[in-house]
């Protein structure tokens, strides 16, 4: 279940430019903080948070569409527009 909220999350924000834009301000700001409620492990959020997407990969069992670490896994190793 958190593997598929997980995915969710960063297809939602690769998706919708206002909504990437959301996700990155929380996690810039807030941390792992912003991910709370989500029903993700401490693993997973950190995960996320950290941009590993050797991680991500396994949960979800594939690789990670280009567009996807192109709009959120590398803004999110480099905060390059936070």
């Amino acid at each position: 279940m958190s593997t598929k909220v997980m995915l969710e999350v960063l297809e939602k924000a690769a998706d919708n430019s206002e909504a990437r834009d959301k996700f990155l301000l929380g996690v810039v700001e807030r941390g792992s903080a912003s991910l709370e409620g989500l029903g993700l492990t401490q693993e997973e959020r950190a995960a996320i948070i950290s941009g590993d997407v050797q991680f991500i990969e396994s949960r979800i069992g594939r690789k990670l569409e280009k567009k996807l670490i192109d709009e959120v896994m590398i803004p999110l190793l480099s905060r390059e527009r936070y």
